[in-house]
């Protein structure tokens, strides 16, 4: 099994994300998108055994993730070439 740790800042959400987890999260916020009347509670319905404050916060954590990458603080990995 796969797993994807998410945590928040303040330390007051931690979740283990499984691979068919993030698989649902990610159909869930492309259906239901940021105009959306209750959305944290309609994509947690969506992502088996996740909490609305779970899933808004790992929202969160992906749009932080993708500010940085987007900013540059993160290196592109190196990767040996083959040949």
């Amino acid at each position: 099994m796969v797993s994807h740790l998410s945590s928040s800042s303040a330390g007051n959400i931690v979740s283990t994300w499984t691979a068919r987890q993030n698989k649902q999260f990610e159909k869930a916020i492309a259906i239901y998108d940021k105009d959306t009347p209750d959305r944290w509670q309609k994509v947690s319905a969506m992502v088996d055994g996740k909490s609305p404050e779970e899933v808004e916060k790992h929202y969160e954590i992906l749009l932080d993730d993708l500010n940085r990458i987007e900013s540059g603080q993160v290196p592109f990995p190196k990767y040996k070439s083959s040949g």
